[in-house]
């Protein structure tokens, strides 16, 4: 070739350095980062398996096992794992009610305690309430006495409601209330419900 063509140019061997160059720098990295991303996704499927556990309990009379992972909460595992969405998700931060259950035969709310602290127990849902289609006292007085409106809060209600009966504070509808405080709602059927819980009492 002639010196005409611009073969020997010197910038055109610069530019002949500066592509191997980068073309070796590009090769080396992924050669080097193949590993390590392969290491990173290794650690994250066995931090993921770390934060799973089973955990055993007996839900509305029926043995349950379920894989949950350690951050969820009681709520949660019984509305996504367990698939029982009777028990309400209202505000999540235990100041509503709305998810109530019985765990024990004790009143809780289910946003604020996690699954896996619960290994072992009974535990009751709206869903275990009534003997096949025959409705609880409770639930039949929550009709009668009109005490519900949207709906949204009554399942919590009738737990906490059970929990009360049980627990002997059904003397008049001031101490009903009084001890039916941590349930809201918002529809302001506060009478009737204690009206509800009353009646049910007088029949257990």
């Amino acid at each position: 070739m002639s010196a005409l063509d611009g073969s020997n140019a010197p910038w055109r061997k610069e530019i002949n350095r500066r592509t191997f160059v980068g073309s070796s720098l590009a090769v080396g990295g992924a050669v080097v980062a193949a590993p390590l991303l392969a290491a990173c996704g290794d650690s994250e499927n066995a931090a993921s398996e770390a934060q799973t556990s089973v955990v055993r309990m007996r839900i509305n009379g029926e043995e349950r096992e379920l894989a949950v992972d350690n951050r969820t909460s009681l709520l949660d595992m019984l509305r996504e794992r367990a698939e029982l969405t009777g028990t309400k998700k209202g505000c999540d931060q235990g100041a509503c009610g709305a998810c109530t259950i019985l765990v024990g035969g004790q009143r809780v709310n289910s946003c604020l305690t996690l699954a896996v602290m619960h290994d072992g127990a009974e535990i009751t849902t709206i869903e275990g309430v009534a003997d096949g289609d025959r409705l609880h006292p409770l639930q039949q007085a929550f009709i009668d006495e009109d005490a519900f409106q949207c709906g949204a809060c009554t399942p919590g209600q009738i737990m906490s409601g059970l929990g009360c009966i049980r627990e002997g504070h059904t003397g008049s509808p001031a101490e009903i209330r009084e001890w039916m405080s941590g349930n809201i709602c918002r529809c302001g059927a506060y009478t009737n419900i204690a009206a509800a819980i009353g009646t049910a009492a007088k029949e257990s």
